[in-house]
């Protein structure tokens, strides 16, 4: 995998399957850049697990804050990194520990670690480091676009309308409070067919 250009299609994939995303390093500073990534995927609809072991125990935006990985309760499908590269390998090994194993490990802007990502991909998880899925999120998305900037992307669909009048663009991907979208008809339609 060439970890210095990713296709459209590979970051899309990962977006667009991936339901839960345990952020290791999220700061409840609201000036912060992990803040804004994870409020911004928790409003996308993803189930977000906030890492911290200075604020284990409390709550982020409403979600329970956890020391360690290993202390989540439940499934993990990817495990986001908004530590420093140094910190990288350590997390990818402790997530091999995850039991079931996260499908992603993502490492944030900056983050770029080799060696983890040698270790994560030996064990059949795939990585994606140097990017942000905010960000990732929103070019693909198209929802950046409405601000001038280039997405690279190009699109004849209209934008829905959030509940509260506010259009909103979606990657097409099922959401976690279980709503059909057109990925989840297309891929029962696609089982059905199959049989």
């Amino acid at each position: 995998m060439n970890h210095d250009n990713y296709d459209d299609s590979y970051i899309r994939g990962i977006l667009n399957t991936v339901k839960t995303i345990a952020m290791v390093g999220v700061s409840a500073n609201t000036s912060r850049p992990s803040y804004f990534a994870f409020k911004y995927l928790l409003e996308r609809g993803y189930r977000m697990i906030p890492i911290n072991p200075g604020l284990a125990g409390q709550e982020l935006l409403g979600q329970k804050v956890y020391a360690k990985l290993l202390d989540i309760p439940e499934p993990v499908d990817m495990v986001d990194i908004f530590r420093a590269s140094q910190y990288a390998l350590g997390i990818v090994q402790e997530t091999l520990a995850l039991k079931p194993r996260p499908q992603v490990i993502w490492m944030q802007l900056g983050v770029r670690s080799d060696e983890a990502a040698k270790l994560a991909e030996a064990n059949g998880i795939k990585v994606v480091m140097n990017r942000c899925p905010k960000i990732e999120y929103g070019r693909l998305s198209s929802e950046i676009a409405w601000m001038g900037v280039n997405t690279r992307t190009l699109t004849a669909k209209k934008a829905k309308l959030s509940g509260r009048g506010i259009q909103r663009m979606a990657l097409d991907r099922p959401t976690i409070a279980g709503g059909t979208t057109d990925a989840t008809t297309r891929a029962q339609t696609s089982d059905r067919d199959n049989t």
